[in-house]
């Protein structure tokens, strides 16, 4: 049977996965995706915990993922807009080269 260790270790190697892409990618999707694994590796050890411990917080647990999936997707939507406006003045999508932001 698989506890809240076996959990915990999985959302542990799922983010450091998102970590390492988030600083080590220089494509601007990557970035954003390797962010999105960070965030679900903090929904599964929500739901986890909660799921370990199912006292009052229960559905606490359960609720708080739905508004970081919610929050992660308006976040991955200004982003996306923000790297085709860099994509579409300069043609590149290149974090590091992408330095400074003028209207």
């Amino acid at each position: 049977m698989i506890g809240l260790f076996h959990y915990m270790i999985l959302s542990a190697v799922v983010f450091v996965i998102g970590l390492f892409g988030a600083l080590t990618r220089r494509n601007a999707i990557t970035v954003l995706m390797s962010v999105e694994l960070m965030f679900n590796a903090a929904n599964i050890s929500f739901v986890a915990i909660s799921y370990k411990f199912q006292g009052s917080s229960f559905l606490l647990g359960q609720v708080f993922p739905l508004f970081v999936i919610a929050i992660a997707a308006s976040e991955v939507t200004v982003g996306l807009a923000l790297v085709l406006a860099l994509y579409r003045t300069r043609t590149i999508s290149n974090v590091d080269e992408a330095n400074e932001l003028r209207g």
